[in-house]
């Protein structure tokens, strides 16, 4: 007998420790979690890497939900690659792990596995081929999919699990799943899934893509949950077309392939604000940060602390956007896909252009009265520390306050897409004072600069990372950085009334400038496109940066000013 090759790799949930590895706990209709960490499994000719803790799923306040709706969450992700010369086949099955009396029953589970070259396969778990269980602890197992992987080939896959809509209170309540994914190589597996189909949609005509092994395909659409497919499709080219009418980005189509295939089903592809930001300008590598930006220089990319970033730099022209009845301009598509905006006006402005409009209003940074302390220049802030050390004893700077009271009066109803994840930086990391000492807060008379005039004002390498997770506000609302100021086009004590940050007017960024013996100082904007800075206890300008959601979608416009986009 051959012996095959198996490889054990976790489902999102909540973390417990397993014999070594990581097991997941699903709880429905109570509260779920998320892994914490990315891992990597090898074993044999196949090497299984988990994408990291961002694309995890993670489940709480679970309710029975519809499969467009599941469609609609977080996948977790895993790649299987063959390191061997020679090609070999494999299987994906789902384990069910830990039985007690309030085990979930798989038949209220809902699966959905797709990859790179198939749409979603979706089933109730039960419904899928019965198994002999291989992990420890294991009371069941199902076939996901069986394939093949050519030598050196490596696939993608991406799993969401839900509970299924048809779930009762009397059959999922209270109830718990625990689970793992196990990848089985074995030459002699017998691959079934060989029918693949992917989907894509252009305005309402969504085309399914065909492996050339299909011979039939019949469908239907739906807004809920998967249907029956019973309309025969005319295949040209390995593929057919479908027109989905009105609200075509709101319906799933399933297909079944040769009258064989499993149920493969798929939501149009939704084109996202990212999508349509980056098809719209050329992106380039690292400008120069020792020049100001006076033209319309683009998008840049760079990393933040989740992942890759593109910002604007220079003149823009087509960085407006509409939303919640007010106008802004984008600063950067943060690592996540989320789209991070700053505060413009109640009308739109052009580049160039001086009014107080830009701002909600003028505030001290911090309180006027007591500024003679370094941790002043906290966003939130504890006496006799740098930050904060007891969550109950943080103390909201003055301008956090403003903030935090105009979001709940303008923005509080769009809560939905307005996200805290990509977070806001408030650096305190100290650098010395002019002794060379290196302190974490002072008081009167001592000296310390922080981490953003060393890389602002002295190296003139900004960054959009946040190293310290006490300085990273995961907020809703927040303010511009002194570093976003010099990738945006401004320079360190230098006009530019050209760049689309430009305002005519002063205004504050969440970036501590230094502590100068007297004063907590934080970097601001002036009235000149001057990136310089001011005591926390002066009035200057305030401008709320907000992060939308990477699911927004925009509804119409190029992103100039006379045509801004509309978020829908």
């Amino acid at each position: 007998m051959k012996k095959s090759t198996k490889i054990t790799l976790l489902v999102a949930g909540a973390l417990v420790i397993l014999l070594g590895m990581i097991g997941i706990t699903y709880a429905f209709f109570s509260t779920g979690g998320s892994q914490e960490q990315a891992n990597t499994f090898t074993s044999g000719c196949l090497n299984i890497s988990l994408t990291d803790a961002s694309s995890s799923i993670s489940l709480s306040n679970i309710y029975p939900i519809t499969d467009v709706e599941g469609l609609e969450g977080t996948s977790y992700d895993f790649t299987i690659t063959n390191t061997c010369n020679t090609s070999t086949n494999y299987s994906i099955n789902l384990e069910s792990l830990n039985q007690v009396s309030n085990s979930l029953s798989a038949d209220y589970i809902k699966v959905a596995l797709s990859s790179d070259t198939v749409g979603n396969v979706i089933s109730i778990l039960s419904d899928n081929t019965s198994v002999t269980p291989e992990i420890d602890g294991a009371y069941e197992s199902y076939n996901l999919y069986t394939g093949t992987l050519g030598a050196s080939e490596a696939k993608t896959y991406h799993l969401k699990l839900w509970l299924d809509y048809d779930a009762t209170v009397e059959q999922a309540a209270n109830k718990v799943y625990s689970s793992k994914i196990n990848v089985i190589a074995n030459s002699e597996t017998q691959v079934v899934d060989t029918l693949e189909a992917t989907f894509e949609l252009n305005d309402t005509t969504l085309t399914s893509n065909l492996t050339s092994n299909v011979t039939s395909a019949t469908y239907c659409t739906t807004t809920d949950n998967i249907c029956t497919p019973g309309t025969s499709a005319i295949i040209e080219d390995n593929k057919y077309t479908v027109e989905m009418g009105s609200n075509a980005n709101m319906q799933m189509i399933c297909t079944k392939l040769n009258e064989t295939s499993k149920l493969i089903c798929g939501s149009p592809i939704k084109i996202t604000a990212k999508d349509i930001i980056l098809a719209d300008n050329e992106v380039n590598g690292v400008p120069n940060f020792n020049q100001i930006a006076t033209a319309d220089e683009g998008m840049y990319t760079t990393l933040d602390n989740l992942g890759t970033s593109y910002y604007f730099r220079g003149a823009v022209t087509n960085n407006y956007v509409q939303f919640a009845g007010y106008y802004w301009r984008i600063i950067r598509i943060n690592g996540d896909d989320s789209i991070r905006l700053i505060y413009d006006g109640t009308s739109a402005h052009a580049n160039g252009e001086s009014s107080a409009d830009r701002q909600i209003q003028t505030s001290v940074y911090s309180t006027s009265l007591n500024y003679n302390y370094s941790y002043y220049v906290g966003f939130t802030y504890q006496a006799n520390t740098q930050r904060p050390l007891v969550q109950n004893e943080e103390i909201s700077s003055t301008i956090k306050n403003v903030l935090d009271n105009w979001y709940t009066e303008h923005l509080q109803e769009f809560d939905n897409i307005i996200i805290s994840k990509p977070g806001f930086c408030n650096d305190r990391n100290s650098y010395s004072d002019e002794n060379g000492i290196t302190s974490s807060w002072v008081a009167n008379g001592a000296v310390i600069y922080y981490s953003a005039y060393i890389r602002v004002v002295t190296n003139k390498t900004p960054t959009l990372q946040c190293n310290n997770n006490s300085d990273w506000y995961i907020t809703n609302i927040g303010l511009i950085t002194a570093d976003e100021v010099l990738m945006a086009g401004g320079g360190y004590l230098t006009n530019n009334d050209s760049y689309y940050l430009y305002t005519g007017q002063n205004y504050w960024t969440m970036s501590p400038y230094n502590f100068n013996g007297n004063n907590a100082v934080m970097f601001a904007v002036d009235l000149y496109g001057i990136l310089g800075w001011d005591y926390v206890s002066i009035e200057w300008g305030v401008r709320p940066v907000i992060n939308l959601s990477a699911d927004v979608t925009i509804s119409s416009g190029d992103g100039t000013i006379n045509n801004p986009y509309v978020i829908a």
